[in-house]
C-alpha cells in the first residue's frame, strides 16, 4: 500500500473509491441526440483505464424538457437514457473506477429557442447575460412538475447503474432561488433564507424518497458568490450547514463565484496565468465548518497541488477535470512512479471555450481526447518495419510527429532552424501570463528524446540536406510566417505581432494594432502592448472584438485593454500604410458605408495569421514517392498513407500544421498524431 495521500482509498457511504483522484462533472458535448452513446462512453472509460477513483459525468444533465440543452447536455427526462447510462457505467466499472452523474434544471441558464421552444424559468424575471433569455417567473405548478422531474431523473440514473448523483446548485435553478440577485420574490420562496432554501430542500427530499436511503446523493453548490450583490459567504455557509443537516446528502462539492457573465465564469474556472488552486483554502474552510466529505475542483492541474489538497485535509477528493482531459492516465502514472510523464494541462481553456462556441470539448494538445474510438492516448503499436523519419521543424506539429514516431520505434531525426523547440509557442510565451504554453513543447521534447528521437537545432535544412539523410519519410512541419500580404501598399512599413512578442521590435509610444485574425495572437500582442504602457489603438474589420477567443479567455484581455484605456474601432479594414514625417499613416475601408479614413501612429502592428513556410516542401515534392499527396479518407481516420505517384521517389513526403495553412495548436497536433500513429 502506497503512503501517497492521493493513492489512499476513500469510503463514501457504501462505496469505496480506490484513490482520491476525481474528474468533476462537465459536459463535453459528446452526446448524440441527447444520449451518452459510444463517444461519451469511451471518453469516460479512458479515465477509468487511467486509474481514476471517481469520474463524474454529465455536467448539467437536464431533468426537464423546459431545461433544454445549453451545450449538448444529457437529457435525463427521457426513459431511453437508461440503457446508455448502463453501458457507460458497466464500462467504467470494468476498469475499477466509480461513476456518478450530475443532474439539474438549468433555470434561466439556457435559451428558449431550442427544441420544444418552451419558456425558460427562474424565480424572478432577471435575465442572464451569458445565455440572454428573459425568463418566465416560475409558478406553483411549475415547481410541482419540476420536483417530480428531478425524482424521475434520479430514478433513471439509479436504474442506469450509476454509483450516485450530484445536484448542480451553482448558477442553475436551485441556487437561483438562493441568490438575492435572482430571487426577488415575496412569497414562501423569497425573502428570508429559509424561504429561499425551500425549493432546494424540496428537491433533495423528492429525490431521496425516490432513490432510497442507500443511494449516494451529493451537491455541487456555491457557498459564496464572491459578489457584493450576491450570495454572501455567511449565507452560503449557513446553506451548506442546513443541507448537511437534512441527513439526506452524502457529500459537498464546493464552488466559489458566480457564472452569469463571461467575466465571472473566467474567475470560477480560472485559466492560464491565474494562480493555482485559488479556492482550495475556501473549500477547506467549508469542510472545517461542516465536518463533512468535501470535493473541489478549480485550476488544480498538477499532482503536487492535488497531493497538498488531500494531505492537508482540505479535500477528501480532488477534482483535476481539465488535467484529465490533457492526460486521462494521471492516477496510473502516479501509482507507477511515472509522475514526470504526465501530459500537463497548460490552462489554455480551449476545452471549455469550444463548448461556448457550440463545439465539442477538445484539449489544446491532446488530440485523442474525445476521439478515443480512433485515436490513441498511449502509443503502444510498434511499427512492423521501422523507418527513418526526418521531420523539419520543432514546433507543436513537428514535436508531436517526433513523439509518436519515436514511440512507434522509428528512427527519428528532427531538424530545427532555431536554437530551441516550440515554434510559435515561443512567440505566444512572449506575454509572461501565457508562459505555461511552453509546457506543450517541454512535454513532447521529454517524451520524444526518451524514446530516441535525435534533435538537431540551429540547422536550416535545404532539400539536399534532407535527401542526404536518406529518409524513408519526410514530414514538413516548418509552420508559417506572419502574413502581411493583404496590404495593397506599405507592407515593408508594418511591424508584426511576432516582432513585438519576440522582442525583435520595441513598442513605440503610440501603436496602432490591426487585428484581422480575431484569435489569441492579436490579443496576446494587445495585452503585451498594454503592459508596455503604450498609447494603443486597436482596430479590427470584425463586428466584435476577438470573435474566436472564448468566454473564459477574452475577459483577461479586455481587462488589460480597459485598464490601458485603449481606443477600439470595429468594422475597419486596413488597405494601405505610408510614411509621413516621423510617423505612419494607415488607410482603412469601412465595408458598411464604403467610406475610407486615415489613422496616424508611430508604429503599426498587424496580425492576419500566417503564410505557409513551404519552400522546402515544394523543393522536395518532385523527389517523393507520393508527390506530397495525402489520402484524406485514410488521413481522417488515422489510417496508414499508401499512395504512390512516383515510383522513382525514395521517400514519402507530408506537410502538417501551419506549413499547410494558418490554423491553431490543436490542428497542428491532430495532423501529426493521425499521420504518424499508423506510419
Amino acid at each position: 500500500m502506497s503512503n501517497d495521500p492521493l493513492l489512499q482509498p476513500f469510503t463514501l457511504k457504501n462505496l469505496t473509491l480506490r484513490n482520491r483522484f476525481m474528474s468533476t462533472a462537465h459536459e463535453p458535448a459528446y452526446t448524440d441526440d441527447g444520449m451518452p452513446k459510444e463517444r461519451y462512453r469511451l471518453y469516460q472509460t479512458e479515465k477509468a483505464k487511467g486509474g481514476i477513483g471517481l469520474t463524474m459525468i454529465g455536467g448539467s444533465s437536464v431533468v426537464s424538457a423546459d431545461s433544454p440543452q445549453a451545450f449538448g447536455n444529457i437529457e435525463l427526462f427521457r426513459d431511453e437514457v437508461v440503457p446508455h447510462l448502463k453501458a457507460l457505467t458497466d464500462s467504467v466499472h470494468e476498469h475499477g473506477a466509480a461513476v456518478m452523474i450530475q443532474i439539474t434544471h438549468l433555470g434561466r441558464r439556457t435559451s428558449y429557442n431550442k427544441k420544444d421552444w418552451l419558456p425558460v424559468l427562474a424565480p424572478s424575471m432577471v435575465r442572464e447575460q451569458a445565455h440572454r433569455s428573459m425568463p418566465k417567473i416560475i409558478e406553483d405548478w411549475d415547481i410541482a412538475r419540476i420536483l417530480n422531474d428531478y425524482a424521475d431523473a434520479a430514478e433513471r440514473c439509479k436504474a442506469g447503474g450509476m454509483d450516485g448523483i450530484e445536484f448542480e446548485m451553482y448558477g442553475h435553478l436551485v441556487d437561483q432561488f438562493w441568490s438575492p440577485v435572482t430571487n426577488r420574490r415575496d412569497d414562501d420562496y423569497g425573502g428570508a433564507l429559509d424561504n429561499r432554501l425551500r425549493f432546494a430542500l424540496q428537491v433533495i427530499d423528492a429525490v431521496r424518497k425516490r432513490v432510497g436511503p442507500d443511494f449516494i446523493v451529493g451537491s455541487r453548490l456555491v457557498v459564496d458568490e464572491d459578489w457584493d450583490i450576491g450570495l454572501s459567504r455567511e449565507e452560503g455557509l449557513a446553506i451548506a450547514e442546513k443541507i448537511v443537516g437534512t441527513g439526506q446528502i452524502d457529500f459537498l462539492n464546493i464552488i466559489k463565484g458566480h457564472i452569469d457573465t463571461d467575466e465571472a465564469l473566467s474567475s470560477v474556472i480560472p485559466g492560464m496565468g491565474a494562480r493555482s488552486a485559488p479556492y482550495l483554502d475556501f473549500a477547506g474552510e467549508v469542510k472545517e465548518v461542516t465536518k463533512f466529505p468535501v470535493f473541489h475542483a478549480a485550476r488544480i492541474q498538477d499532482v503536487a497541488t492535488a497531493r497538498h489538497a488531500v494531505a492537508s485535509g482540505k479535500l477528501d477528493l480532488v477534482g483535476m477535470t481539465r488535467a484529465h482531459m490533457a492526460d486521462p492516465h494521471i492516477a496510473r502514472k502516479v501509482a507507477e512512479g511515472r509522475e514526470h510523464e504526465i501530459r500537463p494541462c497548460v490552462g489554455m481553456g480551449y476545452c471549455i471555450d469550444r463548448i461556448y462556441f457550440g463545439g465539442e470539448a477538445l484539449c489544446i494538445h491532446n488530440a485523442a481526447t474525445g476521439r478515443e474510438s480512433f485515436m490513441p492516448h498511449v502509443i503502444s503499436d510498434r511499427a512492423v518495419e521501422p523507418k527513418h523519419v526526418v521531420i523539419i521543424g520543432a514546433g507543436p506539429a513537428g514535436l508531436e510527429a517526433a513523439r509518436v514516431a519515436a514511440a512507434r520505434g522509428h528512427k527519428v531525426t528532427v531538424l530545427e532552424a532555431g536554437d530551441k523547440p516550440g515554434g510559435q509557442l515561443l512567440v505566444a510565451a512572449g506575454l509572461k501570463r501565457r508562459r505555461e504554453i511552453l509546457g506543450i513543447a517541454d512535454w513532447r521534447m521529454s517524451e520524444a528524446t526518451r524514446d530516441g528521437a535525435d534533435f538537431k537545432f540551429n540547422t536550416y535544412a535545404e532539400a539536399d540536406d534532407v535527401v542526404a539523410l536518406k529518409p524513408d519519410m519526410v514530414v514538413i512541419a516548418t509552420g508559417g510566417v506572419p502574413n502581411t500580404s493583404f496590404l495593397k501598399s506599405g507592407e515593408e512599413l508594418v511591424t508584426t505581432t511576432w516582432d513585438i512578442l519576440s522582442g525583435a521590435a520595441k513598442p513605440a509610444d503610440h501603436v496602432l494594432l490591426y487585428d484581422d485574425n480575431g484569435n489569441h495572437p492579436g490579443f496576446t500582442a494587445a495585452e503585451f502592448l498594454c503592459e508596455a504602457g503604450v498609447k494603443l489603438d486597436l482596430v479590427t474589420p470584425e463586428r466584435a472584438l476577438a470573435p474566436d477567443v472564448g468566454g473564459t479567455n477574452y475577459p483577461v484581455y479586455f481587462k488589460a485593454l480597459h485598464k490601458a484605456k485603449a481606443q477600439i474601432s470595429l468594422n475597419l479594414r486596413l488597405e494601405n500604410v505610408r510614411r509621413e514625417g516621423n510617423g505612419l499613416v494607415a488607410t482603412f475601408y469601412n465595408d458598411y458605408d464604403r467610406s475610407r479614413e486615415e489613422r496616424r501612429a508611430d508604429q503599426i502592428v498587424v496580425e492576419q495569421g500566417t503564410m505557409p513556410n513551404d519552400d522546402l516542401y515544394f523543393a522536395l515534392k518532385p523527389l517523393s514517392r507520393n508527390l506530397g499527396e495525402v489520402d484524406y479518407k485514410a488521413f481522417a481516420k488515422g489510417e496508414a498513407q499508401t499512395l504512390v505517384r512516383n515510383s522513382e521517389g525514395s521517400f514519402s513526403l507530408y506537410r502538417i500544421g501551419d506549413a499547410v495553412a494558418s490554423r491553431n495548436i490543436h490542428a497542428a497536433i491532430f495532423d501529426a498524431l493521425r499521420l504518424m500513429k499508423s506510419a
